[in-house]
């Protein structure tokens, strides 16, 4: 009896181990690069684990195509690269890709919108909704209100419409 409740017990997902998440690295780098290949762009890719999360960043001249409008492209990519990531290794997988640097430009954006924002609603006392954002935009912009007395945030709407809205706290 206790061997058949026990197999019916789900088992908890360990962590992942640094080396688990370079060997996702690691595959999402050797998708980019093949991708990259049949598409005839050059990039050099860096692949790493910052943060408890595996990272690769393509590095070159002319990668706009892979970032696309606002980083839809970008978006799909890494959805993409994860899913190649899942059919390896059997996890999911929180990969971050960065083309030419567009995350980390996105990112100082968005901290000083969301600073902007934190002023105006302190000073207004109401609520604002800003623009519908990607989930990455939307941490962003949430870590910022997160750290600012005075105000919260919370996110609203189903993708791809989905915004924050900074209100008095």
């Amino acid at each position: 009896m206790a061997t058949e409740e026990l197999q019916t017990v789900p088992r908890e997902r360990a962590a992942a181990s640094d080396a688990d998440l370079f060997e996702q690295s690691e595959i999402a780098a050797d998708y980019i690069e093949g991708l990259l290949d049949i598409l005839d762009i050059d990039g050099d890719i860096d692949e790493m684990v910052s943060a408890g999360r595996p990272m690769v960043e393509v590095v070159g001249e002319r990668l706009n195509s892979l970032v696309g409008q606002r980083g839809a492209t970008l978006e799909a990519l890494q959805e993409l690269t994860r899913l190649a990531i899942f059919r390896q290794t059997g996890e999911p997988s929180r990969l971050l890709l960065d083309v030419g640097g567009y995350r980390a430009d996105r990112r100082k954006e968005l901290v000083a919108l969301a600073k902007t924002t934190v002023d105006k609603v302190r000073q207004s006392g109401e609520p604002l909704k800003l623009e519908p954002m990607s989930a990455f935009e939307r941490k962003c912009v949430h870590d910022v209100v997160t750290a600012s007395d005075g105000v919260e945030s919370e996110s609203e709407g189903v993708e791809p419409n989905r915004r924050i809205v900074v209100r008095p706290a």
